[in-house]
């Protein structure tokens, strides 16, 4: 394995963790607000920080990481959903199905407008970030197995 890819691997590594603490942050404020039909302002505003770490977080999952893993272990590139579909296979996602939903949220982020249905992708949001944070700690656990990477 070329010394790159694990060079490249620990930084990703790295982006991934703190990208997963700012979720967690985000997570933690979000559920003492719980889930309403109307915002403050305030509280709006830590709902769309809420949103924007989910993109973030799963972007950096599926993008980059899964996308290195598998330059890696030499797996053909592929689509977003293959990409999913090996990381399932090496376990470092619960559900490809489940994975796939979270995929379709980052997009709802990405691309509504509609404040009514900015509420519901809120919820949304809330419910599947334990999934970003599981396959955080098995992305983790894979590439200390695998001797891919110094995690720390």
């Amino acid at each position: 394995m070329q010394k790159n890819y694990l060079e490249l691997l620990e930084l990703e590594l790295d982006l991934l963790n703190k990208a997963a603490q700012a979720l967690r942050y985000s997570c933690d404020r979000c559920n003492q607000i719980g889930v309403k039909d109307v915002y403050s302002q305030d509280e709006q505003e830590k709902f769309e920080a809420l949103t924007g770490r989910f993109a973030r977080l799963s972007d950096i999952l599926i993008q980059k990481t899964f996308r290195l893993i598998d330059a890696i272990d030499l797996d053909a590139e592929g689509t977003v959903r293959d990409r999913i579909n090996r990381a399932e296979k090496k376990n470092l996602i619960q559900s490809a199905s489940e994975f796939i939903e979270v995929r379709e949220l980052r997009n709802e982020i990405a691309h509504e407008y509609i404040p009514d249905a900015i509420v519901v992708i809120f919820e949304k949001a809330l419910l599947k970030a334990p999934l970003l944070f599981d396959s955080v700690e098995r992305v983790q656990r894979y590439c200390e197995r695998y001797g891919q990477a110094d995690v720390k």
